[in-house]
Formats: structure tokens, sequence, C-alpha cells
């Protein structure tokens, strides 16, 4: 019996790495990011909120309570949605040389702004953190998928 011409070991011509699909390169500068990166950066801008809501508040941030916790994540919603719409990252992505991009071209390409709208429904499914675990081989998670965008190094 002949074996056939697809072995099935390795890469397809659809899918060789994280990024290809969209026309990204595999490494350095524009590729996309990995997970340890992104969490990095996640647990920073949630950190710069949790500082910004325990001023507002007037509590520690280990005093918790349903004020801090709301107003912590009302300053993460507006805090995220505002700078990557607008800045294409949060502090936390510009701390670990991240970027958020369009993959729709538009405008300047990949490179084009996410806008308002898009930051805002990014951060919103973020938010819901479900959206944020699933995700496809391009390594988006749904927030990302619906917000036509991808977090790549800066």
């Amino acid at each position: 019996m002949a074996s056939s011409a697809q072995s099935g070991a390795g890469p397809t011509g659809d899918f060789r790495y994280p990024g290809n699909r969209l026309g990204l390169p595999e490494s350095g500068q524009g590729s996309v990011a990995g997970w340890g990166r992104r969490l990095a950066a996640l647990l920073a801008d949630w950190l710069v909120a949790a500082l910004i809501a325990s001023a507002v508040v007037g509590k520690p941030i280990w005093a918790g309570g349903n004020d801090f916790n709301t107003a912590q994540l009302v300053i993460f919603f507006a805090m995220s949605a505002i700078l990557v719409g607008l800045a294409g990252s949060t502090i936390g992505h510009r701390l670990l040389g991240l970027r958020v991009i369009r993959t729709k071209p538009g405008g300047e390409g990949y490179a084009a702004q996410v806008g308002l709208l898009g930051g805002a429904l990014r951060t919103l499914l973020l938010c819901l953190f479900i959206p944020a675990v699933v995700f496809d081989k391009d390594h988006r998670g749904l927030h990302d998928l619906a917000a036509g965008t991808v977090v790549v190094r800066r």
C-alpha cells in the first residue's frame, strides 16, 4: 500500500506560525505577541487601575470591597479602551513592548488606529474574561476577533 503525499507532519500551507495567515512576520517587530508578555501587560494594567481606584475610593488596595472592585473595573475599562483606541497600546503594553493593531487593512494598513469604538469593544469583551481565554491559532482571543485587532511586538 502506497503512502499519501501528505505525511501529516509539519506545517500546512495555511498555517505555519501565529500571524502567518494575517501576513505578519514570524519573529521580531510586528510579529504576534507571546502569551507571557500579554499576561504581564494585563497584570501591569490591572495594577495601575488598582492604584488609581485606591486613590479614588480612599482605601488601600488590600482592603478591597465592592466600591473598590467596581472602581477598579471601571477605571481599567476606561483606561484600556481610550489608550488602545487612540494610542494603540495600554501602559502595560508600552512597558512590555507591545501594541494593538487592526487586522483589516484600512488607511495605513495594519498600523491604522484601532479607534475608540474598536478599543471599547475589545476592552468590554476582555473585561468579561471568557472571550480572552478562547482564542485561535493566531493567538487572537474572541475580543480581538470581534474588534478586528491583534497584539504584536513593538
